[in-house]
């Protein structure tokens, strides 16, 4: 819980040590621990350019990332700060202070291109933080942005013939929104000498230039890169926060040192985040917490680290490996212990035990369903299912197994003066036979009067009477107050009593067996509705995407239109009628009926151990489905 987060000041997620990421794994754990979903604000700009004072107001806080008072670089690879969110207790804040880029002591720009890259890969709010105005000088100084294409790979198979721009829709889905802060602007805020917002500045500065020259090339590549990979952006102006020599101590100062106009401004800023910044997902919607996060920062740098470029449907790939299965493991741990609450052994029923295994099992499938996520093809699904169908055939014979104990042990103790009598050949006279049929009787009557005995009661009972059957057919033929007529037919009515049990007993353990079955039966649609919940959510979530996408491109192909880029913006109309077509196909009912057709085979039906007692019907079970 975010209450639960005690980190009283920033720690280093990233090392970038001799120009080599390294992650510390201290901080590694500290995310792990965090379960809720994670809003993460990461902030990246030229050193010395006043980041780290807006992530410490980001955490509340006047200090805590270091501000540095030298023309030196302060932080080096990533810092992260965990905070409770500020108004939303179910989240949490992960600030991220990168280092500056451009430190001319390090002299890298691929070390720097790198951390820019993680800072996006990671993030779902990017600040970009400059000093002065959005001039083209500044625009050269942001080339990082260019090279994400270089840095990032959205998929493992990009489409053949496409460029960075052309698969910018695909970098929408899992890019965070885009804040510019200008710091210490000190020229009027105007356009064509009238008045104008932040972000009227912002999308001016990004207007393209029209023209085929190189220089019109260079001049438009950073800003098309911008306006395609970050459609959703926002820009905040910021004066001077006190005079130069002040600048050293700004963590100490007192906001009533500050200039008025820039505290203001830093107070927008910390509100306009606090209220739009969204948790992190990743493609298809499934929303991030502390645990998937350090999996992703695990996944990143190693693969930076061998060589490789970072590929977004990779990493998702092997992170849902990763959740599935320990979603199937949490899943079944939860069941096991709702199980073990709720189940006093032995059951009087068969219905009973399976009246629980019912809500434990649903249970144990939300915690799957929450928990889970691309398993296309219900693999991991799967293997739940069969996991608590052995789970719950194991509890059906532990109950068993328990009403079998409780009923011998009463059926000892009831007929102790039965087995005495026998002992002593009590019985061994004329007349006994029927002094040993009457305390038979009695001994059953005493027993079934009895509570508690389990599902087994019947079967142990009809177990003991058969296991007197020798005992009393010697009885009968040693009475010699009956004639051989009357043992004979004494006989043959006890046979047919026994044989009438028998067939009672194997009616039963048949009525049995078809609840089982017919409890499989439900487990099997109630598998099947959870998953059709799971995948209405999801498409959802993916259309949600979708629209982010073609709303993005539409507003792209209205600025191009209106700027005369007819040749861009034909080619974005054609990605639109793509994006609108792929929309249309997901909203059909098709689209969800072809999942469901390949789990309802897919997911498992027969409970283990059932084939072979009942294929029959199992057979008649599976037609009827």
């Amino acid at each position: 819980m975010a209450s639960e987060i005690h980190m009283p000041n920033p720690v280093c997620l990233i090392e970038n040590r001799d120009r080599k990421l390294v992650v510390h794994q201290e901080a590694l754990q500290l995310l792990s621990g965090i379960h809720q979903p994670v809003v993460v604000v990461a902030i990246v700009g030229l050193y010395r350019t006043g980041k780290s004072y807006l992530m410490n107001k980001l955490a509340g806080k006047n200090s805590g990332f270091p501000l540095g008072s030298t023309v030196q670089a302060n932080t080096k690879g990533i810092w992260m700060w965990c905070v409770p969110y500020p108004g939303r207790p179910d989240q949490t804040l992960v600030l991220l202070d990168t280092e500056g880029l451009g430190d001319v002591e390090k002299g890298d720009s691929r070390n720097d291109s790198w951390i820019f890259a993680l800072a996006v890969l990671l993030s779902s709010t990017l600040v970009y933080n400059s000093i002065g105005t959005i001039d083209q000088h500044a625009m050269d100084q942001l080339h990082y942005v260019t090279e994400l294409t270089e840095r990032i790979k959205s998929k493992s198979s990009p489409t053949e013939n496409s460029g960075a721009l052309e698969d910018s829709a695909e970098y929408v889905r899992f890019f965070p929104t885009f804040i510019w802060a200008v710091r210490d602007f000190s020229l009027q805020l105007e356009l064509n000498g009238q008045p104008c917002t932040d972000d009227e500045y912002l999308e001016n500065a990004l207007k393209l230039k029209k023209g085929h020259s190189r220089e019109d090339q260079v001049f438009n590549l950073p800003r098309e890169c911008i306006r395609l990979f970050f459609p959703t952006r926002k820009c905040f102006i910021f004066d001077r926060p006190t005079n130069r020599k002040n600048l050293h101590r700004l963590e100490e100062m007192e906001e009533s040192e500050l200039e008025a106009e820039f505290v203001e401004q830093a107070i927008q800023f910390c509100r306009h985040v606090y209220k739009t910044s969204k948790p992190k997902t990743i493609p298809g919607g499934h929303v991030v917490n502390g645990r998937l996060l350090a999996n992703l920062v695990e996944t990143y740098v190693g693969t930076i680290r061998s060589g490789g470029v970072p590929c977004m449907e990779n990493a998702v790939l092997a992170l849902a490996q990763m959740e599935n299965s320990a979603a199937v493991l949490e899943a079944t741990g939860r069941y096991v212990e709702l199980m073990d609450q709720k189940l006093k052994l032995p059951t009087e029923t068969l219905q009973e035990l399976l009246g629980i295994h019912a809500k434990c099992e649903d249970e144990a499938l939300q915690v799957f369903m929450a928990r889970a996520f691309k398993d296309d093809q219900q693999q991991f699904q799967a293997e739940l299912m069969r996991a608590l169908a052995q789970k719950k055939e194991a509890y059906c014979c532990q109950n068993e197994l328990e009403s079998s104990k409780r009923c011998k042990a009463l059926l000892k103790r009831l007929s102790k003066e039965l087995e005495n009598r026998i002992n002593n050949a009590i019985y061994s006279r004329p007349g006994g036979y029927q002094d040993y049929c009457n305390d038979l009787k009695t001994v059953r009557e005493r027993y079934h009067q009895e509570s508690g005995k389990g599902v087994m009661a019947e079967a142990e009972v009809e177990q003991f009477f058969k296991d007197q059957e020798a005992v009393g057919r010697a009885i009968l033929q040693s009475d010699e107050a009956l004639t051989e007529k009357e043992k004979e037919a004494e006989d043959a009515r006890a046979r047919a009593e026994a044989a009438e049990r028998e067939k009672e007993i194997q009616r039963k353990q048949q009525a049995e067996l078809e609840q089982k079955l017919e409890d499989q039966k439900r487990s099997h649609e109630a598998s099947i509705q959870h998953l059709k919940e799971k995948l209405e959510k999801d498409r959802k979530k993916l259309l949600e995407e979708q629209n982010k996408m073609l709303e993005s491109k539409l507003r792209e192909e209205k600025a191009l239109l209106e700027a005369g880029f007819l040749k861009h913006a034909a080619q974005l109309k054609e990605e639109i009628h793509q994006l609108r077509k792929e929309n249309e196909d997901i909203r059909k009912p098709s689209w969800l009926s072809r999942v469901l057709e390949v789990a309802s085979v897919t997911l498992p039906l027969v409970l283990p151990g059932l084939i072979g007692k009942a294929v029959g019907g199992v057979t008649r079970l599976i037609k009827h489905l």
